[in-house]
């Protein structure tokens, strides 16, 4: 199993920002020999190729061999996964990345050893025991701090026998709804913000914009940890509507959508059930608000399109049985989870 741990850089970060420009150069140089291949007709440059075009180079830019072997092969991999001809060039806005291969990086305690040098983290959490893979990097955020992000892989936990499961609807008002009846409020940091935000975008305050951009997006994501953890730690098996974020992300919606975080919500859930040996999985959510939960008709009484979106409460005309909308679409949910368990269907 691969994890990734993310540790805030206490040192070095003016030697970090010095090697995130050389990284760059390194970039837009194989983004130019690429243009080149382009220009006169030639193959296509792969990683190796480009490996062997800035062998030597090491010690002129005095950058680590692995850091530039890692960007020749993430230029490489990356132009291939969007399928474009050349990339972005990297410069002054873009922010800093400094990647190496796994082997490059050594334990000293709670601090880590790279090319020669010693950069001390804020350690949030033990590293368990495992092999450090590649992908492993530095990375810049908004405001300039450097994370060391390390890729390792451990031993996967035994599955849990399928006892305990959970459907969930996702949300705007309430972020989840669950099959048990519990519901999580969505908590809307970006709307609480949006007023000193605005106060600040006005002034032109850049530092502060950064400052309440970086503290909103920082309580979402404890936020939907902790709520992630929790439902992992408590089912086993768990079931969730696949709802099109990104087509939402397009509506008059989108605010509110994006607020949310629904694509986190359900990649948290998703890597922290095969961490806990739960098991996730991703159902088709398609008239799951509309069809009885009880004896799973298509009544007349159900809520329909547009203009049931306001009816939160239903009574089945056909079994008499009363419906809390959003729990009536996560016990759907739910059912459909366990016939694709049951049927063998592969899930994370």
């Amino acid at each position: 199993m691969i994890i990734v741990y993310r540790f805030r850089v206490k040192s070095k970060n003016g030697l970090l920002n010095q090697q995130a420009r050389k990284v760059n150069f390194v970039w837009n140089y194989c983004n130019d020999r690429q243009k080149d291949a382009l220009r006169f007709g030639r193959p296509w440059l792969t990683g190796f190729d480009l490996n062997k075009l800035t062998t030597g180079s090491s010690k002129e830019l005095e950058l680590h061999s692995g850091v530039i072997n890692a960007v020749c092969e993430q230029f490489a991999k990356s132009r291939a996964q969007h399928h474009r001809p050349y990339l972005r060039y990297r410069g002054r806005k873009s922010l800093g990345w400094v990647p190496f291969k796994g082997r490059d990086l050594h334990r000293e305690g709670n601090a880590f050893r790279f090319a020669g040098n010693t950069f001390r983290v804020f350690y949030s959490r033990p590293l368990p025991e495992g092999k450090i893979k590649d992908g492993t990097c530095f990375s810049q955020d908004s405001r300039g701090n450097w994370f060391l992000n390390i890729v390792i892989e451990v031993a996967e936990p035994p599955v849990c026998p399928l006892e305990h499961g959970v459907g969930i609807d996702l949300g705007l008002k309430d972020l989840a709804t669950l099959s048990e009846g519990e519901k999580i409020p969505a908590p809307c940091f970006y709307r609480a913000a949006e007023a000193a935000l605005a106060v600040a975008q006005r002034a032109q305050k850049r530092r502060r914009v950064k400052a309440i951009q970086a503290r909103t997006a920082r309580r979402r994501l404890d936020f939907l940890h902790k709520r992630s953890a929790e439902i992992v730690r408590t089912f086993d098996h768990i079931a969730v509507g696949n709802v099109n974020a990104s087509g939402l992300a397009q509506t008059s919606l989108a605010k509110s959508v994006l607020d949310a975080g629904w694509s986190s919500f359900r990649a948290m859930l998703a890597y922290k059930a095969v961490k806990h040996g739960a098991r996730y999985v991703e159902v088709d959510e398609s008239f799951t608000t509309q069809t009885c939960s009880n004896c799973g008709a298509l009544p007349d009484s159900r809520p329909k399109g547009i203009a049931g979106l306001g009816i939160r409460e239903w009574q089945c005309s056909d079994c008499g049985v009363e419906h809390d909308r959003d729990r009536n679409a996560a016990l759907n949910i739910l059912r459909r989870g366990r016939a694709t368990l049951e049927a063998g269907i592969p899930v994370v």
